[in-house]
């Protein structure tokens, strides 16, 4: 392992540190970038499009007060982790009022309920923290090695910051608060990760000895602030780990919902789009022309075929949605969906 220099620390304080003063280069391009990273993510989730929310990603530079973040702990800087942690905060924040200001312009009726790009980042797994884990690990070492810094543009795609936090604003205003919480935990395992192999990569480069050497005021790092760490992560994984066992659970419940849910569909020709499992509730897209099969009838044979404890969200596209709830043979109205 080549070691690191006196330069390379320069280096790396400058990428990380943003100068203090909102109308420094450092920090009107960090607002900048962020605001408009925020409004291309809020737009390519609203949009279903994840071309655009890739470009979001790329732009946006959360990333570095995180790693900052991580810097400051290694060389025990009280100063700029306390600021890393701020402008971290306030982008974090920043990025979720885009959300909901472009919520209310532009959220759909069905509430976001079809869109991928949401579904897809309100179920934080454990393999979510073991892949953040890794990239965060990527992207303080390109930091430290400057002949791999060309991966960095990827680790900025694997790495999801902005998108987690469009969607949390998107979908507070809609109302859906506890799947907004899920998206926010995604963002934070992200952070913690990032922190944690941050924190890892520049003790193993040994970054406080070289700041020494360069003339850097660094503080001792004590073995309790990188237990601290460790134990933020342990923290996270244990709401992971229900959430990885929601899921298992959400996808047997929608693979024994499909074939019934098809059979009733059937009957009245139509066609089931979409069967999925969320939470604990069943939610079914159909598709046909008027008139539309009975609610009822599929809740009646879902309770026989041994679904009776869950609930059922059924959405009649171009038509409304029904919300049949366990235990019970009526159905009523929530909201229209998109034709």
């Amino acid at each position: 392992m080549a070691a690191v220099d006196s330069a390379t620390v320069g280096r790396m304080a400058d990428s990380l540190f943003i100068e203090r003063g909102l109308r420094s280069p450092g920090s009107t391009r960090f607002w900048v970038l962020l605001v408009l990273a925020a409004v291309i993510a809020s737009a390519g989730v609203v949009g279903d499009s994840t071309a655009t929310v890739i470009g979001a990603m790329i732009v946006a530079p959360l990333m570095t007060p995180i790693l900052g973040s991580a810097l400051a702990l290694v060389l025990a800087d009280r100063a700029q982790l306390l600021r890393c942690v701020l402008l971290a905060l306030g982008g974090a924040l920043a990025v979720v009022s885009v959300g909901i200001l472009l919520g209310w312009v532009a959220a759909p009726p069905d509430a976001f309920v079809s869109n991928s790009q949401i579904s897809s980042r309100i179920s934080p797994r454990l393999i979510d923290l073991l892949a953040a884990l890794a990239t965060g690990t990527v992207g303080a070492f390109a930091l430290v090695r400057t002949d791999i810094s060309d991966t960095v543009p990827g680790v900025a795609i694997a790495i999801s910051l902005v998108p987690p936090l469009a969607v949390t604003g998107l979908l507070i205003t809609v109302g859906r608060y506890h799947d907004a919480g899920e998206a926010a935990l995604l963002f934070t395992t992200n952070v913690a990760a990032i922190v944690a192999t941050g924190t890892v990569v520049f003790l193993v480069y040994g970054i406080p000895a070289a700041a020494r050497r360069s003339g850097y005021q660094v503080s001792r790092f004590h073995g309790r602030t990188l237990a601290a760490v460790i134990v933020l992560v342990l923290l996270i994984a244990v709401p992971l780990t229900t959430g990885t066992y929601t899921v298992a659970r959400d996808r047997a419940l929608a693979a024994d919902a499909r074939p019934i849910a098809e059979k009733w569909a059937k009957a009245g020709k139509w066609q089931i789009i979409s069967v999925k499992a969320r939470n604990g509730v069943v939610v079914i897209g159909v598709l046909g022309l008027p008139p539309p099969p009975s609610p009822t009838a599929l809740r009646a044979a879902l309770d026989t075929h041994g679904i009776r404890d869950v609930d059922l969200e059924l959405h009649l596209v171009g038509g409304r949605t029904q919300w049949c709830p366990a235990d019970t043979d009526t159905c009523t109205i929530r909201y229209s969906t998109l034709g």
